[in-house]
């Protein structure tokens, strides 16, 4: 008598389990899309002008700049983004991908950008969060202003209040620090670090910059 739980020799040996997949924390440069769509718009009516417009080589001229500055606009505005779960850290920048489990990572690092430090040394920008300057001054300064108002406005007098003020994109670094040292120890955090080039971006900014020095260059 066979039991039931017990695989069939015909089954074959039983499949690993996959990763159960968790919802992404996803963190957008508002500003920067709001850029983006706006350039893309002006291209596109400058463009589209050129090309049905002009005359002579204009709308090959046209054609080409539009090749090479469309993708180019698209990678630097509305393609960066980062996004983390329970398992992993996927850093969209202009030109590349990069997926960082929770174990490989080492650290993140905040200067005049900010970055992702893995286990191997490398470190990887977070296009999507830029560092602002002005929003840590505008943070520090309404902060000072909260522990005045705290102290009664009295000179020399300040209580520094709860939860410090902090500037928005400083925040989603300490969420990001905060995720990782929860996870980093977890089953389902471990794995590679893997790196994949945008070369659906690459391609066209190549060969829309290719035509038009060619163009260029027989005028």
């Amino acid at each position: 008598m066979t039991n039931p739980d017990r695989p069939s020799p015909s089954q074959g040996p039983a499949k690993p389990e996959s990763k159960p997949e968790s919802p992404d924390r996803a963190y957008r440069s508002p500003s920067s899309i709001v850029a983006g769509v706006l350039l893309l718009g002006l291209a596109g009516w400058l463009g589209g002008d050129a090309v049905f417009v002009g005359h002579g080589r204009t709308p090959w001229l046209a054609l080409a700049a539009l090749l090479c500055a469309v993708p180019l606009v698209i990678a630097f505005t509305l393609r960066p983004g980062v996004f983390a779960n329970d398992h992993r850290l996927r850093v969209r920048n202009p030109f590349r991908v990069v997926v960082v489990p929770w174990a490989q990572v080492a650290g993140f690092r905040s200067g005049f950008s900010n970055e992702v430090v893995v286990e191997a040394g490398d470190k990887y920008q977070l296009w999507a969060v830029p560092v602002s300057l002005r929003a840590r001054k505008r943070a520090n300064r309404a902060k000072v202003r909260e522990a005045r108002e705290a102290g009664g406005g009295r000179p020399g007098l300040s209580i520094v209040p709860p939860g410090p003020t902090r500037a928005q994109t400083d925040q989603i670094m300490d969420d990001l620090g905060q995720l990782w040292e929860a996870r980093e120890k977890a089953a389902t955090s471990q794995g590679e670090v893997t790196v994949k080039w945008a070369y659906e971006i690459m391609a066209p900014a190549v060969a829309g910059a290719v035509l038009l020095a060619i163009l260029l260059a027989v005028g």
